[in-house]
């Protein structure tokens, strides 16, 4: 019998990286965006903001009262 010594603690090892990478690729794939995309989300959350802040402050100048003394 001529065959490599393998160590099983080894190779089990080296087998749940090799799963793990397959794992984070898939991952990668199905859930990564790329910078361009994440920076588009945060320019438009950013306009929904100022948007609301408008919003909200064109509802208290509304609601204050004007002559109510």
């Amino acid at each position: 019998m001529n065959g490599k010594i393998v160590n099983l603690r080894q190779a089990r090892k080296r087998k749940a990286r090799e799963a793990d990478a397959r794992r984070a690729e898939e991952n990668r794939s199905k859930f990564g965006r790329t910078r361009a995309e994440r920076a588009e989300d945060e320019a438009d959350m950013a306009r929904r903001e100022r948007l609301s802040e408008r919003h909200e402050q064109h509802r208290v100048d509304k609601e204050s009262p004007s002559g109510d003394s």
